[in-house]
């Protein structure tokens, strides 16, 4: 089947699964496509939803097929999903995009995993952010790569901005 032939007729369907077994449903999905031959183009499972588990295929009845007797796969979600709901799970942005001055984060590695920071300084360039500590006695800027801190509140000017 040609690429002109698959974009009319292939679906996007979701299948709901065990929350944190998503992986797993996928790759017994791949067994079984892979032993039956059956016509399932792709199977998705992104990693930031969790819970669910998206297949491209010609037909629902394929997807039933698919994850019939399958350990922790629960149910076919009725309908289809739209390529544009999925693409946000495909393109990733640069975690320095996210992140503003005022913003709370959580540091994710180094000397002070697991603590908390407020940035006071983004530099997009060089993809650093100048952060404090909260929980130290007293300030100390640490200039540290964005990839090493996590997001948790944006701050209050972010949020009426938007």
């Amino acid at each position: 089947m040609t690429e002109e032939e698959r974009k009319g007729t292939v679906t996007i369907f979701t299948v709901r699964t065990t929350a944190g077994q998503e992986r797993n449903v996928a790759e017994a999905i791949e067994a079984r496509v892979k032993a039956k031959d059956l016509p399932i183009y792709s199977i998705f499972a992104p990693e930031t939803l969790r819970g669910y588990v998206f297949i491209e295929a010609l037909g629902s009845h394929i997807v039933d097929e698919a994850i019939a007797g399958i350990k922790h796969a629960k149910s076919h979600v009725p309908g289809v999903v739209e390529f544009s709901d999925v693409e946000k799970f495909l393109i990733t942005k640069p975690v320095i995009e996210e992140l503003s001055v005022g913003d709370t984060v959580e540091i994710t590695g180094g000397p002070f995993k697991d603590m908390k920071a407020k940035i006071v300084r983004v530099d997009k360039a060089k993809e650093e952010v100048t952060i404090e500590l909260l929980e130290a006695a007293f300030t100390l800027p640490i200039t540290v790569h964005a990839d090493y801190v996590k997001l948790l509140e944006k701050s209050e000017s972010e949020e009426e901005r938007v």
